[in-house]
């Protein structure tokens, strides 16, 4: 097996292949790495005559076992179980015992306590909550406020209060400096949280911009274009034809000079809303222009096209949008076209334009298929002329 293989094996077993699980045991397996690096130090301090040599290496065994606990726990998967799966926590306080533990048997090398005590309280600044944050903090003084009374208390010879007394504001600084800046970060991290979320929210939102209408929400010009081509070549590969469908809607210009124009967009946002209520879901509408939508049926059969289309000119007749204290009803000309082999986008629309003339000059409120005779296919949707509805035109 060649040598990266070997290593990448190797890797595996020791972190798994499970993402969540690696990170949380290359965290864990850092934490411990340090602190056998530090255990080693005070083991090695103490036996050069610098602490007690009697309760070294009883500290050292219990420190270590602690580490491989918490690695196996995390490796075997049994810590999913709990809230903390990666046991910051409890890594952490036990952290502080062992330190606090150190600090008495150090001797004159007490020292260097602070300086472990900032790299443990360090590995807990994005795990863990400010109460966390703070509980951690009043654990680690009580703590300490225990280690220093019982070498006061042990007394032992070469003892100098006025070095326990720096050491001791040593390490209460250092408590309270990491909590404080531990708070500080969360709370920075929090903010630009909330930033990257109204980013991403403000992002997304040009986006739409960018592909919708804003007056009725529906997929602009635009993007339609894009999913016209799209689907076309969809439909090029299956063999199927990509039908497309042009809706106008009948005597709007009279609607906006009668009523005004915020009724005209009330008009456009009523009709778009009751032609999607009336399709399918996978088929699109877009607002292509003032009064004017496309339609794009998928995987539709060309024989149910022209009864679909007919139940949205249906829908479209039937539905009011209030107006000046009373109900205004509007129609809608459709022409559809089916594509040819080879036949680009723009001239399946052009044939549906056509199809729509044609369902205007034979007195709107209709479906047209492009090809066939357009009394033929107003008398197949039974429609009403617009003029029924609008008799002063």
């Amino acid at each position: 097996m060649p040598h990266g293989a070997r290593c990448k094996a190797l890797a595996d077993w020791l972190l798994t292949t499970d993402p969540h699980q690696r990170i949380r045991m290359a965290m864990a397996g850092f934490a411990s790495l340090m602190m056998t690096v530090s255990a080693i130090i005070v083991v090695s301090l103490t036996l050069a005559g610098y602490g007690r040599k009697d309760w070294a290496l009883w500290w050292g065994l219990f420190t270590g076992t602690g580490l491989v606990v918490v690695l196996v726990l995390i490796r075997s998967g049994w810590s999913q179980r709990l809230r903390d799966p990666a046991l910051t926590q409890f890594q952490i306080r036990y952290a502080l015992v062992c330190n606090a533990t150190g600090y008495v048997l150090l001797g004159q090398a007490r020292g260097i306590t602070p300086v472990i005590l900032s790299m443990i309280l360090m590995f807990g600044i994005f795990g863990m909550s400010k109460r966390q944050l703070a509980a951690n903090m009043v654990f680690a003084l009580v703590l300490f406020g225990a280690a220093i009374g019982i070498v006061a208390w042990l007394d032992e010879p070469g003892r100098m209060p006025g070095l326990e007394a720096a050491n001791a504001v040593m390490i209460m600084l250092v408590l309270l400096g990491s909590t404080f800046i531990a708070i500080r970060l969360q709370d920075i991290r929090k903010r630009l949280t909330q930033q990257k979320l109204a980013l991403t929210r403000a992002v997304e939102q040009i986006r739409h911009l960018a592909t919708h209408d804003e007056l009725t929400g529906l997929v602009n010009r635009r993007r339609m274009t894009e999913l016209m081509e799209a689907e076309s070549q969809r439909c090029e590969r299956n063999g199927r034809p990509l039908i497309l469908a042009l809706l106008d809607l009948d005597l709007f210009k009279h609607i906006n000079d009668t009523q005004g124009h915020a009724v005209g967009d009330q008009v456009l946002q009523t009709f778009a809303l009751t032609v999607q209520a009336a399709l399918r879901s996978t088929d699109v509408l877009a607002r292509w222009g003032g009064e004017e939508f496309v339609l794009m049926l998928y995987d539709t059969d060309p024989a149910c096209a022209l009864p679909l289309l007919d139940r949205v000119r249906t829908s479209v007749q039937a539905q009011e949008t209030p107006a000046a204290g009373r109900a205004l009803h509007v129609t809608v000309s459709i022409g559809l076209a089916i594509g040819h082999t080879g036949e680009s986008v723009e001239q399946i629309l052009e044939r549906a334009d056509e199809a729509l003339y044609q369902a205007k000059a034979a007195g709107r409120n209709r479906v047209v298929l492009h090809g066939a005779p357009p009394q033929s296919a107003a008398a197949c949707t039974g429609g009403t002329d617009a003029k029924e509805i609008w008799p002063e035109i």
